[in-house]
């Protein structure tokens, strides 16, 4: 095996380039969009990034975390606004663990530089994918300037080309392809925050910050210019949603309803609102993730999911990684076994990661913001911090070890039903840090 193509220059093709390169292969990048480093890409459509240990684990795997470290930002916790102005800090972790806020766009820039930096990988842009036969690993790409189209073989292609795979939906005609895909009721909207007027930050830049308000919230990650990446996530329909607000007045009126304190950070709040566009949320699963030796699926191309954990791009490079080590323990000789052994492995997790992603969803919104939800966070910790080898929250467990989701998740199910009778004691405001309290969790467990 000699030639791999990759269709997509995201995150995830464009580190699968850079590591693939690494170890010898000649590795060509067909992306669909123009080079973002050199033409500016239409805006208003992102949601920051978070990198999670087991991304870094991917990175540091790869050797470049430490130039990725140059551009991200760390958060330490949660910073809840409610509707009176009042925020309130929830760390991450009580080791002072942290996650690391990173620009989409920054992260894929370095990438593409990193990846093209190697001289046996290329990039070429403005490149659709148009066709594959899924049998020999060939792929047609029409170029959006020139309109031709070139036929292109490899030993192996890789579909990295995002939630809507062209070489994912070839793969659909195959018997015995699973494949399903969920829109959510929720949508997004970009809204940014930008610095104050002599350039600091005016929130807190070591905190996610969020303004939960039950059905819908804003979010903010900070930035490397002290400004912070807004993301409203709102309903398509409803009595507050997408389709109840048409005019700047009604978009104003709601803001200043819902988020009071949001409004003097972002001078033209209601012209972001009219003019960025309305983004879907979407939830991808199938399987198997490989056609024989010849096709393979990775990133979103394979398990889409909702942006609620902050693990879709983490749960991408940790693809890149098992990957990987498959490859290099049965060698591309083997390459069949490699990833059928690969799919079989991601695809139980992919599965969790998006089930799991949609429970954080209504954490974020509604649950933060609960006196039940703060105090049985409050006794997790003191349980995870007498007894750890017994208690890990299952938020620690997903983005602090490497842990495979679907062993955090199964896990986080189990404390789940020890908690419930735990929280429904009629006095477990009062009781809470009591040793009668701290027994019934050590009994159960």
């Amino acid at each position: 095996m000699k030639n791999i193509t990759i269709a997509g220059g995201g995150l995830v093709g464009s580190l699968l380039a850079y590591v693939l390169a690494k170890k010898g292969y000649q590795v060509h990048v067909y992306e669909r969009r123009p080079d973002m480093r050199k033409e500016v890409i239409d805006g208003g459509r992102s949601i920051n990034l978070v990198i999670s240990h087991r991304g870094w684990t991917s990175l540091e795997k790869a050797g470049i975390a430490e130039e990725i470290k140059e551009i991200i930002v760390p958060a330490f916790g949660r910073m809840t606004h409610d509707v009176n102005g009042d925020q309130h800090f929830y760390p991450y972790s009580i080791h002072g663990k942290s996650i690391s806020s990173v620009s989409r766009g920054e992260l894929n820039k370095k990438l593409m530089n990193l990846a093209e930096a190697m001289p046996n990988v290329k990039f070429t842009f403005n490149q659709k994918c148009v066709d594959v036969d899924v049998e020999t690993g060939t792929a047609w790409f029409e170029d959006y300037n020139t309109k031709q189209t070139t036929e292109v073989k490899a030993d192996l292609l890789v579909g990295s080309d995002g939630a809507y795979s062209a070489v994912r939906g070839k793969m659909t005609s195959l018997p015995r392809f699973n494949y399903s895909q969920q829109y959510i009721d929720h949508g997004y909207k970009e809204i940014h925050i930008p610095p104050a007027a002599d350039g600091s930050a005016q929130l807190d830049l070591k905190a996610l910050h969020i303004w939960p308000r039950k059905q819908f919230m804003l979010m903010g990650l900070a930035n490397l210019d002290n400004g912070f990446t807004g993301t409203l996530f709102f309903p398509y329909e409803g009595e507050e949603s997408f389709s109840t607000i048409e005019t700047a007045e009604q978009a104003e009126a709601f803001f200043q309803r819902n988020f009071p304190d949001a409004m003097p950070l972002i001078p033209n709040l209601t012209e972001q609102y009219m003019s960025n566009p309305t983004s879907p949320l979407l939830i991808v699963r199938c399987s198997p993730w490989n056609h024989k030796s010849k096709v393979m699926l990775i990133g979103d191309a394979s398990h889409a999911i909702v942006p609620f954990y902050g693990e879709g791009m983490n749960a991408g490079f940790e693809d890149v990684k098992i990957f990987t080590d498959i490859l290099e323990e049965l060698g591309d000789e083997n390459m069949h076994e490699v990833l059928d052994q690969y799919s079989a492995a991601r695809e139980k997790n992919a599965n969790a990661i998006a089930d799991l992603s949609l429970r954080n969803f209504i954490e974020m919104r509604d649950l933060v913001a609960d006196p039940q939800f703060i105090l049985r966070k409050k006794i997790e910790a003191k349980i995870y911090k007498k007894y750890p080898e017994k208690w890990m929250p299952l938020y620690s467990q997903v983005k602090f070890t490497n842990i495979p989701y679907f062993d955090a998740w199964t896990e986080g199910q189990r404390q789940d039903k020890i908690m419930e009778p735990i929280m429904a004691l009629p006095n477990i405001a009062q009781i809470w840090d009591s040793d009668e309290v701290e027994n019934m969790i050590l009994k159960s467990l």
